[in-house]
């Protein structure tokens, strides 16, 4: 006699933003870091938040909240960058969302996955794989793969690998022999 085979489960972060709970497969989820010290790239989208210095690599930053149509997000002490992996043209790109706040790692089988629907949630309906029951409430489940398109994408990869900003030259120094402030001939 066989026994039966255990579902396999697929374990899932889950975050808010704008006090809707949403998760992501861990798998593409590298860590999880404090918002700090993000720097503004000029001439991105305004849903590029910018750039933070990840152990020494540049780290694009999305507002994952504009990106989903909801009014820019407001840093608080719980906010957060979820560092996440996304999968363009077969290669692996490494970018951080912002986050309102984590939330748990879920443990979902097949079972506990129920379609997207059609209507009635905050979001577009192909950014979602489905609802995952979390007890009594359902959590949307985020492709992070579909969120940005192919031109988006190459929008947040460009910001770090744009040159900075030149700055001014520094001013002139005044020749040798001259006083600062004496009018030059």
């Amino acid at each position: 006699m066989s026994q039966p085979v255990p579902e396999p489960l697929v374990q899932y972060l889950s975050f808010f933003i704008a006090g809707e709970e949403y998760a992501l497969r861990i798998l593409q989820v590298r860590e999880i870091v404090e918002y700090e010290a993000v720097t503004r790239v000029p001439s991105a989208p305004e849903w590029i938040r910018g750039v933070t210095n990840l152990r020494g690599s540049v780290l694009p930053v999305v507002d994952l909240g504009m990106k989903l149509g909801f009014p820019p997000s407001v840093v608080h002490r719980r906010s957060c960058i979820v560092v996440v992996e996304v999968t363009f043209q077969g290669e692996r790109l490494v970018m951080g969302v912002l986050v309102d706040a984590v939330g748990q790692v879920l443990e979902l089988g097949s079972g506990d996955v129920e379609p997207p629907p059609a209507f009635g949630t905050p979001i577009h309906a192909d950014y979602l794989v489905g609802l995952g029951r979390a007890g009594k409430k359902f959590i949307l489940l985020l492709d992070i793969d579909r969120v940005l398109n192919a031109q988006e994408i190459r929008a947040a990869s460009a910001v770090t690998t744009e040159p900075p900003p030149e700055s001014p030259p520094p001013p002139e120094a005044p020749p040798a022999g001259a006083e600062a402030g004496e009018p030059q001939a």
